[in-house]
Order: C-alpha cells, then structure tokens, then sequence
C-alpha cells in the first residue's frame, strides 16, 4: 500500500516526536533564558518536520529528495546544538544523549529513504 499522506510516514513521525521533546527541554529555566540558542534548536527541529511534509507534498521524487537532505542536515543542526546546551549545563547528559540517539535514527531513516527514492523508478505522483 502507499503511503498518502505525510502524516503516515515513520520518518515524519519520529520528527515529530523528536520536536515535541525538544520544546520541553527547551521550557527548563536554565534553558529559557538563552533566547538565542531556544529559538535556534526550536526552529531547526520544526524544520524537519517542515521538510519531510513539504517535500512528500511536492509531488516529485527529485524535490522531495532535496528537501529530505535539507531536513538531515537540520537534524545534525540540532545534535550540535545539544551539544552546546550540555556544555552549558542547560539539560543533563541523558537527556542530551537521549536526544541525540533519536536524531541519529532519524538521520538513517532519512538516508535510508533519500536512498530508496534514488533507485525508484517512479518520479513521483505528479508525474503520472
């Protein structure tokens, strides 16, 4: 069967989850007072999401593919991040590393379906 919509995607899924964490790490009052880096990782997780959605509703492979890649590299934007949080003692180790292991899935997962897509034959449902 198909997938119809974005929503029924496993990648887009797990985006979501990741964001919805992400939203509560940065709502700790250690965390809120750095504006900045809140509105940073805030913005690059929904940007995954973003992407995956707008790029399945594109219609075409080719695009979808470009937007899968922009919403990896959003998801190493986010470890970064992480990162700098931990070195600031924003969130502890295993709520970073939790994280991280999240994204790190979900960079395969994109890779994985960047992938599938470059070997499909089918251009995509606008094309038909």
């Amino acid at each position: 069967m198909a997938v119809r919509y974005f929503e029924d995607l496993e990648v887009w899924k797990l985006a979501r989850e990741i964001t919805r964490q992400i939203y509560e790490l940065t709502k700790k009052k250690t965390f809120t007072k750095d504006y900045g880096l809140v509105d940073q990782i805030r913005r690059a997780s929904v940007s995954v999401m973003s992407n995956i959605s707008e790029g399945f509703e594109r219609g075409g492979n080719q695009e979808f593919k470009q937007f899968l890649y922009v919403a990896k590299g959003s998801c190493g934007e986010i470890r970064c991040q992480l990162y700098v949080a931990l070195d600031q003692k924003y969130i502890m180790e295993m709520e970073m590393t939790e994280a991280v292991e999240k994204l790190k899935k979900l960079s395969i997962m994109l890779n994985n379906l960047i992938q599938s897509l470059k070997r499909s034959k089918f251009r995509g449902g606008k094309y038909k």
